[in-house]
C-alpha cells in the first residue's frame, strides 16, 4: 500500500506571512514615528534656530567702507582726493580651497609674492565672511580677462572702490603724510567695526594725525545671495558716512616755490605766519611721491627711497634736530639787556678768541683777526662770537636756559601732525639727570653761540623766531585751517591758540634786537646783506653756521678739505615785512656752509614769493 505524502501545508504558510506584514507594518510605523518626531523638533522646537541658519545662507551683511575726506590747500587747490579703481577680492569662507584658487588666479593676471604675502597676513586678522584685497588697481586688461572667467571662480569678486590719490605729487608730501594698507598694529589702534571693508589707513602727517576726521563711518547692506555667493538684491542698506574735508594753512604755490629754492641741498624751511600760527609752506628735502606707499610700495623703490643716503622718508622739518648756531645770538642778546648783564652801549674786544678767568683754552671766534671792538648791534650784524661768549659767561646758563625756554627752545610746538621731536635746550640739571656729570663753564660759552649740546628742529626756530617777531607772543603752529563738515556741512575753523606771551621789561630792549636783526640784512657790514638788493620790503634776519664735528686747538677748520658730509650746516632764521611781519621762516641747509651763502638766498626767493602773491 503507497503511503501519501503531504507537499504544502496552507496554514502554516498564511500564518508565516502574517506574521512577517504585522513585523513589517510594525517597522514602518516605528519609522515613521521616528520622521514624524524629528520632523516635530524640526518644525516646532528648534524652528527659530533653523530659520536663523537658513536666513545666513540667504542674507549676508555687507560693510560698506565710507569714502575718505578730500584734503585742500589754503586756496583750494586739491592736495588729496579719492580716484576709482578696480580691486580682485576673495571672501575666505566661500572660495574653498584657497591655495588652488590662488594658483587658479594667477594663470589669468600676476599677483606678485608680495601681494600674496600682505593677501594672506590680512586673512589672518579678518573674519572668513569678509572680503579681503588681494590685488589692488588693476588696469582695464586685467579686468577684462577675470570679469568673462569669475563664473569659473566662487568667492571671488572685482569691487569698484576709491583709491586715495595725491594729484601735486611729491609736493607737500612731509606735511600731508600719506594713507597704506592696514596692518596689524593699525587695527589695535582703531575702532575694528568702523573700519570693516576698510583696506587703508594714515600712516603719517596729517593723514594720521586727523585720521578719525578723515576716515568717516562705515555702512552697512543687507544683500540676498545665492548658493555660490553671488549677490542677488539688496535688502536693506545704512550708507556710509563720508569722512570730513581738510582745509589747510598751506599755500600749494609757496610750498612748491620753496621746494624749489633747495634745488640739490638738503635741508629744510619752514614758513609761518608769526600773527596766527598757520604754517604756510613746511619743505624738507629731498622729497619723494606719496602714490608710491597708497596700494603698496614695491620692495624695489622702498629700499631706493630707504637707502638713500639724503634719506628722503625723513621728515627733517619736524623730526630733524640741528644745532641752531649763530641764529640764537638775537635771543641771547635780548637775554642780556633783560637782565642787565649788558646795554647798547656796552663794548667789548674781539681778538679772534676768547679765555676764562685762569684757563687756557681759546674759544675762537669764526673771523680769525676778530672783529675789534663790538657793541651788541654790531656783534649780532657781524655775528661776532666772542662777544657773545663774554655775554654767555656772565648771564650763566640757568638765566640762559630759563629765557629760551620762554620762547619754546627744548620743547614740542605741538603742532598737529606727527613725529615731532622737541629738540633740546642744555642746563644744569639737564646734564646732572643725563650724564650724571656737572655743568662746566665752557659749556655754557658754546652754549652761547648756538653750539655744544644745543639742538633744535626747523619748526621750533620758526616758531621761535615767529614769537620774536611778535614781541614774545607765540602760537601753537597748525597745518589745518578749517574742517568741513560732510555730514552738517558745517565749516570748524581752527582758531589761533596762543601757548606763551614773554612779558618784556622794557620794550625798547626787544627794539633794539629788532633793529639789528635788520641791519643783519640791511646793513652795509651784515652777515646777509648780499640778500638786501632789489627787494622793496625790509628783513630781519640773523644768520648761522653749526659745526657738524669739533675742530681741535691746533687746527683750523677749511672747508674744502672737509668731505661734504661734515662740512657746516647753514641756517637763517628772518621775518618780514620788519615793520609788520606777516611771515617768518627758518632755513637749515645741511653741510650747506655758510648761512650768508646759502641759507640766506632760499629764505629770499621763498619771501619773494609770498609778497608777489599778496601783491
Amino acid at each position: 500500500m503507497s503511503q501519501r505524502i503531504q507537499l504544502k501545508d496552507d496554514y502554516l504558510e498564511n500564518r508565516l506571512i502574517r506574521r512577517r506584514i504585522i513585523l513589517s507594518a510594525a517597522f514602518v510605523l516605528i519609522l515613521i514615528l521616528l520622521v514624524l518626531g524629528r520632523l516635530f523638533v524640526l518644525q516646532i522646537n528648534e524652528y527659530e534656530h533653523f530659520t536663523t541658519l537658513s536666513e545666513s545662507n540667504r542674507v549676508r551683511i555687507k560693510a560698506l567702507p565710507p569714502t575718505r575726506g578730500l584734503i585742500f590747500d589754503r586756496n583750494g587747490v586739491v592736495m588729496a582726493n579719492n580716484l576709482p579703481s578696480y580691486r580682485l577680492e576673495i571672501i575666505h569662507e566661500e572660495a574653498g580651497d584657497l591655495e588652488s584658487t590662488l594658483q587658479r588666479l594667477q594663470t589669468y593676471i600676476i599677483i606678485s609674492e608680495q601681494d600674496l604675502k600682505r593677501f594672506k597676513q590680512a586673512s589672518s586678522r579678518r573674519r572668513p565672511f569678509e572680503s579681503i584685497p588681494l590685488k589692488l588697481n588693476l588696469n582695464d586688461d586685467e579686468v577684462a580677462r577675470l570679469a568673462v572667467n569669475l563664473h569659473k571662480f566662487e568667492g571671488v569678486e572685482i569691487n569698484a572702490r576709491l583709491t586715495r590719490h595725491y594729484p601735486q605729487g611729491e609736493h607737500a608730501v612731509h606735511a600731508l603724510g600719506y594713507v597704506s594698507r592696514i596692518d596689524e598694529q593699525d587695527l589695535n589702534r582703531v575702532d575694528g567695526a568702523n573700519y570693516a571693508g576698510t583696506s587703508h589707513i594714515g600712516k603719517l602727517g596729517l593723514e594720521k594725525f586727523y585720521e578719525s576726521e578723515l576716515h568717516g563711518r562705515v555702512g552697512v547692506q543687507q544683500v540676498e545671495v545665492n548658493a555660490r555667493g553671488r549677490t542677488l538684491r539688496v535688502l536693506d542698506e545704512t550708507p556710509p558716512v563720508q569722512g570730513n574735508n581738510l582745509y589747510l594753512t598751506i599755500d600749494s604755490k609757496l610750498q612748491k616755490a620753496a621746494e624749489a629754492a633747495f634745488e640739490d641741498h638738503t635741508g629744510s624751511v619752514v614758513a609761518i605766519d608769526p600773527n596766527n600760527g598757520e604754517i604756510l609752506a613746511l619743505v624738507s628735502m629731498p622729497i619723494f611721491d606719496p602714490n608710491l606707499f597708497v596700494n603698496g610700495i614695491s620692495y624695489k623703490n622702498y629700499n631706493a627711497l630707504r637707502d638713500s643716503p639724503r634719506q628722503p622718508l625723513f621728515n627733517r622739518a619736524l623730526s630733524g634736530q640741528y644745532p641752531p648756531g649763530s641764529t640764537t645770538k638775537p635771543f641771547y642778546g635780548l637775554a642780556g639787556l633783560e637782565h642787565n648783564i649788558t646795554s647798547r652801549g656796552r663794548t667789548n674786544f674781539c681778538g679772534g678768541y676768547y679765555l676764562l678767568p685762569k684757563e687756557e683754552r681759546r674759544y675762537r671766534d669764526w673771523k680769525k683777526e676778530g672783529h675789534g671792538s663790538m657793541n651788541l648791534k654790531n656783534a649780532i650784524t657781524q655775528s661776532c662770537d666772542v662777544y657773545f661768549y663774554d655775554l654767555a659767561y656772565r648771564l650763566g646758563i640757568d638765566r640762559m636756559s630759563a629765557f629760551m625756554f620762554d620762547f619754546g627752545f627744548g620743547s614740542k610746538t605741538g603742532i598737529d601732525s606727527t613725529g615731532e621731536r622737541s629738540g633740546l635746550m642744555p642746563s644744569r640739571e639737564w646734564k646732572r639727570r643725563k650724564q650724571g656729570m656737572v655743568w662746566f663753564p665752557g659749556e655754557t660759552l658754546i652754549t652761547g653761540i648756538g653750539q655744544g649740546a644745543m639742538l633744535v628742529t626747523p619748526l621750533q626756530l620758526t616758531n621761535s623766531t615767529a614769537a620774536l617777531a611778535m614781541k614774545g607772543t607765540r602760537f601753537r603752529p597748525h597745518l589745518v585751517g578749517a574742517i568741513d563738515s560732510s555730514q552738517t556741512d558745517f565749516v570748524r575753523e581752527v582758531h589761533p591758540e596762543i601757548v606763551g606771551e614773554y612779558q618784556f621789561k622794557r620794550e625798547k630792549n626787544w627794539q633794539h634786537i629788532h633793529k639789528s636783526m635788520i641791519n643783519v640784512v640791511h646793513g652795509l657790514r651784515g652777515t646777509a646783506q648780499r640778500i638786501r638788493y632789489g627787494i622793496d620790503y625790509k628783513i630781519a634776519g640773523k644768520t648761522g653756521t653749526a659745526q657738524v664735528f669739533e675742530v681741535a686747538q691746533d687746527e683750523e677748520y677749511e672747508e674744502e678739505k672737509v668731505s661734504q658730509k661734515l662740512r657746516d650746516h647753514a641756517l637763517f632764521i628772518s621775518y618780514a615785512p620788519a615793520d609788520k611781519p606777516q611771515i617768518a621762516i627758518a632755513v637749515i641747509v645741511e653741510n650747506g656752509g655758510h648761512g650768508s651763502s646759502v641759507a640766506a638766498p632760499i629764505a629770499r626767493k621763498v619771501m619773494d614769493a609770498f609778497f608777489e602773491k599778496a601783491s
